[in-house]
This record gives structure tokens, C-alpha cells and sequence, in this order.
């Protein structure tokens, strides 16, 4: 079989959600099938790290990526031609586009559905993009994938695609992720945190991410309690966070609050198994992965009681309404005050994090392929 991968999202240094994803199922695609050909398709320059193994070639397949026109001439004109030279059997997109125009089977990874949701927190142009084209692409992909239940029940809704073609996978987690010892805790809490116990965040710095209430939340925690517990964010500041930074601006507590920028590797491993609650309490995920890097480095969680959280967390958290900060506050001084709750919910997390992995989630995967092509060869009878 002949395996055409859409790798335009693995970029060295630069790898999150999807690319995560990308580089864990598509490498074990190809140690798994090592009988089968597959040729992986950048947008730009690649880095031979993402080369698996000998029955890996790859392309890169102008123009680079990057913009909703560009988007349009890479899908609907570069890649058909591709495949088409190249004979491929199949096509898996993971990103959450496809190619309208060619007639390869294919497989589409939808991750979330957040522009249909908060489609003022999209670019004009991107949006008007995605609400044109993303609603043709779950209708041509002969299978969809999503990374959660909450996700495959949002496409279904939205966009009125049979079910019997959507299946759900999950998400993993990276290496970097196990419980620190009492002296590791200890040097990480005097690197970052002064000495202290913190709450963590990490993720976009991004309005549906919901940081400002949270960073309200912990000025409201501090005020009622007078604990020492300090909050550390990490992640980029993207599009339209004016009212994250207009919170920490206000803060009385703007001390205790430390902005500390993208983490990856072993500096996030460390900083999040050191803290003491996860705090993600975003509007709206399609999987939220930090969630289950949590429960891996052993770390108790507070997050939100809506979308797919519920489903990921399950019983190794504290679920609040994330539109109240007085709930978030709660749930800080709950955790900050009452180690038995804290151990309960770690607890709980060393059971829920069994339900996700990346092996199942390519197990989901390579089904999908199959079926895709079975349906392809269904239609032609």
C-alpha cells in the first residue's frame, strides 16, 4: 500500500498539538507497516529527524502553507498532482484539511470545531475559510477522525455527517511527563516560583483559553485565603490577548503571577510535575491535552465542566463553570488547603490516563485507512 501523509505541521522546536500528533501516529504508521510505502508532504524545508525509516520518502510540495490562499493552492492544486504522480493508495491529513479535488481516498483529523464556536477569536480571513471549506471536507473524506467523543459528536451536529464514518482516537502524552521527586519539586519551585508552591497553566495565551478569568480567579484566591501559592502561565501570547494582559495589569497580586513565556521539553516536564494544582480552565477544547500531561507527571487538575474536558479529566479533577471566577477561586483554595483532596485526584489521574495513548490512537488510525479504502472500492462496484 501506498501512504501519503500531510506532514506540514512537523516543525522542529515548533511542535504542538497537531504536530504532536502528526509526528507520534504517523511514525508508528510506518513501524507498524513496514511492508508499505509512504511519502510524507512538507510545505518547507523538513528536518531528517521526521524521516522514520527506510520506507519514508518525502516531498516538499510549494507554495509554503501558511495563509488561507495559500492553503487553497497547496490543497486543491499542488497535492492532487502529487498524489497523482505518486500513485498514492490513500491520503491522511491530519491537520484537518483534505484535498476537495483529488479522488485519492482519504482519512481527515479533525481536531476541534472552535471556529464554528468562537468565530470572533478567528482572523477574517481564516474564518471565512474555515466555514466555507471545512463543512466540503468532512463531506469528502471518506473517513473523519476526531480526538475525542465530545469532538466526533460536534461534527456529526454540526455539519449532519453519518456517523458510521467518524471514528475517535485521543490524544498521548511526550516523555517529559512523570512525578518529580520531593527534592526535584523543591529545585524546581526555587527556580521559577521564589521558593513557593504554584498553580500552573500552560497552553495559548488566547481569549477562549479563558486566562484572564483565571488570572482574576487567583487575585480573588489570594485575597481570601493569604496563601503563599503562586500562579506560573507558559505559552506564547497570541491574537487578541489584550484582556489577559489588561488582568495582570489590574492584579493587587501581580507579584505572585509569572508570565514565563513557551516551555517545551524537559523545562515543561519539570515545571508542570512541580506544581501544585494544573489549572486549565478554557471555554473550549476538542481534547486538552495538558489535562493528561498532568495526570502522567501526577499532578491534581482543576479545569472546566464543558466540551471535551469532562471526558478527559473524568474524576482526576476539580470541574468548575469557567465563566465564574468565584467557582475557579473555590476550586484553587480547595486544592491549596486539603493535601487528602490533592492525593484523591492524582489518584484518580494514575486510573483515567490509561484510557488514552498513542498507540490507540493509531490502532483508530490505520482502521480508518482501511475503511477508507474498502469504501473507495465499494463505490466503484
Amino acid at each position: 500500500m501506498r501512504i501519503a501523509i500531510n506532514t506540514r505541521f512537523l516543525i522542529p522546536g515548533k511542535m504542538e498539538g497537531i504536530g504532536l500528533f502528526t509526528q507520534e501516529v504517523a511514525k508508528r504508521l510506518v513501524e507498524r507497516r513496514p511492508q508499505d510505502k509512504f511519502l510524507f508532504l512538507f510545505d518547507r524545508p523538513f528536518d531528517s529527524e521526521f524521516i522514520f525509516a527506510d520506507n519514508v520518502e518525502a516531498k516538499v510540495v510549494f507554495p509554503p502553507a501558511r495563509h488561507p490562499f495559500l492553503w487553497y493552492w497547496w490543497f486543491e492544486w499542488a497535492i492532487p498532482r502529487v498524489l497523482r504522480q505518486w500513485k498514492a493508495d490513500v491520503f491522511f491529513s491530519p491537520d484537518g484539511y483534505v484535498s476537495l479535488r483529488s479522488k485519492v481516498p482519504t482519512v481527515l483529523v479533525t481536531h476541534d470545531l472552535a471556529f464554528e464556536h468562537y468565530p470572533e477569536q478567528v482572523p477574517y480571513l481564516a474564518s471565512t475559510y474555515y466555514r466555507h471549506f471545512v463543512p466540503k471536507f468532512h463531506s469528502r473524506a471518506e473517513q473523519v477522525v476526531s480526538v475525542s467523543e465530545y469532538t466526533s459528536q460536534d461534527i456529526i451536529r454540526t455539519y449532519g455527517i453519518d456517523s458510521t464514518k467518524v471514528a475517535t482516537a485521543c490524544n498521548g502524552v511526550r516523555t517529559p511527563f512523570k512525578p518529580l521527586s520531593g527534592n526535584e519539586i523543591a529545585a524546581v519551585q526555587a527556580q521559577y516560583a521564589d521558593g513557593r508552591p504554584y498553580f500552573f497553566y500552560v497552553g495559548a495565551v488566547h481569549p477562549r483559553k479563558n486566562v484572564d478569568r483565571l488570572i482574576r480567579a487567583f487575585s480573588e484566591f489570594k485575597k481570601a485565603s493569604g496563601s503563599d501559592t503562586k500562579l506560573l502561565i507558559a505559552g506564547r501570547f497570541a491574537w487578541q490577548s489584550e484582556s489577559v494582559r489588561t488582568a495582570y495589569e489590574q492584579s493587587a497580586y501581580q507579584n505572585d503571577i509569572k508570565l514565563l513565556g513557551y516551555l517545551s521539553g524537559e523545562a515543561l516536564g519539570q515545571v508542570l510535575g512541580a506544581a501544585r494544582a494544573l489549572t486549565y480552565v478554557s471555554l473550549f477544547e476538542g481534547f486538552g491535552v495538558p489535562l493528561l500531561e498532568a495526570m502522567y507527571a501526577e499532578v491534581p487538575i482543576i479545569s472546566s465542566n464543558v466540551s471535551s474536558m469532562p471526558e478527559v479529566c473524568g474524576t482526576a479533577g476539580l470541574l468548575v463553570d469557567p465563566t465564574s471566577i468565584e467557582a475557579i477561586s473555590q476550586a484553587m483554595q480547595q486544592l491549596d488547603s486539603t493535601p487528602s483532596l490533592r492525593q484523591k485526584l492524582v489518584d484518580q489521574g494514575r486510573i483515567q490516563r490509561t484510557k488514552f495513548s498513542w498507540d490507540k490512537a493509531t490502532d483508530i488510525i490505520e482502521e480508518s485507512i482501511f475503511r477508507a479504502l474498502q469504501g473507495k472500492l465499494l463505490n466503484k462496484k
